[in-house]
């Protein structure tokens, strides 16, 4: 039995609360950033805001106390991108050695261009704690996961047999996971999907057909890749569940938060309208597009749907002149 601590009481920290809960044999606890939205889960006895009509089983934990990190022997990291560093300065003072850190955030920081696990590793590093941080990601809804529908999911760690421990512990019936030691392109796969999800959202919006979607697909994968072996990733991995599988969920999947963010810009609403409708869950495709266009001007690769969200997003570029670009670029070799 091991003790988990889930740092973020959105829909994915509360569908995997509920995936441990239902797997038994653990001490789960969701931490919800503060009291307010803590004490509002745990009355309900479901997350009402961003899991609605999913009860939380009598086993589950609900607190706001950030000293309850000093229990747990495994942390799981759902913490908004934007909100991570913030988030492990509360906690901090409670961690010690001998615990594990999971990252499940798609997201990279903007200014430093960190994934994830780096920002965690930075954070620990600077009281000088040094723990191992794994990702965890791969083709998952929320909502799914919690209905208990069958789910793959990738869990990487440098070190092979840590994976391993995360792999068992977290693997249920209904939810598979797969070990890697490819940190870098687990994580990335997982955050640059999100650009992609937006571009065939905003596709979708215009008004054009699934020819468009299968192209953005296939030529967002490229775009990924060369980025992810770029940054020291292997390419193996963009073609497994957390590259081809997450990009394929997110672009073509209606519970997509992303694909829904483009699909409104592309039917004319400002990002502002567009975010507002989703409740005040987070797309982090929209943070994560400047990010990566400045992984890819670091390492001098070429991002050509990438550069045209963030046009979209952070300029105001109309959508159909966006997509008629990337339409008219000069011809090539497709390898």
């Amino acid at each position: 039995m091991s003790r988990i601590l889930i740092l973020g009481s959105g829909a994915w920290g509360t569908a995997i609360a509920l995936s441990l809960c239902r797997r038994g044999g653990h001490k789960v606890t969701l931490w919800s950033h503060s009291a307010e939205e803590g004490r509002q889960i745990a009355d309900a006895g479901e997350n009402t805001l961003f899991l609605p009509g999913f009860k939380l089983p009598a086993g589950l934990r609900v607190t706001w106390d950030c000293g309850e990190a000093a229990l747990a022997e495994i942390l799981v990291s759902v913490v908004p991108s934007e909100f991570l560093r913030p988030t492990l300065a509360r906690i901090l003072p409670h961690l010690h050695a001998g615990q594990i850190v999971v990252s499940a955030t798609k997201g990279v920081e903007n200014g430093s261009l960190l994934r994830m696990s780096e920002v965690v590793e930075a954070t620990l590093g600077e009281a000088g704690l040094r723990l191992p941080v794994g990702v965890l990601s791969g083709p998952t809804f929320a909502q799914e996961v919690a209905e208990g529908q069958p789910t793959a999911l990738t869990i990487a760690f440098r070190d092979a047999h840590i994976a391993a421990r995360i792999r068992e512990e977290f693997s249920s019936q209904s939810l598979r996971l797969y070990t890697s030691t490819d940190v870098i392109g687990v994580e990335l796969g997982g955050a640059l999907k999100n650009v992609i999800a937006i571009a065939a959202g905003v596709a979708a919006g215009v008004g054009l057909g699934y020819n468009s979607t299968a192209a953005l697909i296939t030529r967002g994968i490229a775009e990924i890749t060369r980025l992810a072996q770029a940054c020291g990733a292997r390419r193996e991995t963009l073609a497994g569940l957390s590259g081809v599988g997450d990009l394929v969920l997110t672009c073509t999947g209606s519970l997509s938060r992303n694909r829904t963010v483009g699909q409104a810009l592309g039917k004319g609403l400002k990002l502002d309208e567009a975010l507002t409708q989703l409740g005040g869950k987070v797309a982090e495709g929209v943070f994560t597009t400047r990010a990566a266009l400045g992984l890819a001007r670091r390492h001098g690769i070429e991002m050509p749907i990438t550069e045209q969200m963030e046009l979209i997003l952070n300029e105001g570029k109309d959508p159909r002149e966006a997509i008629r670009e990337l339409m008219l670029r000069p011809g090539r070799d497709e390898h």
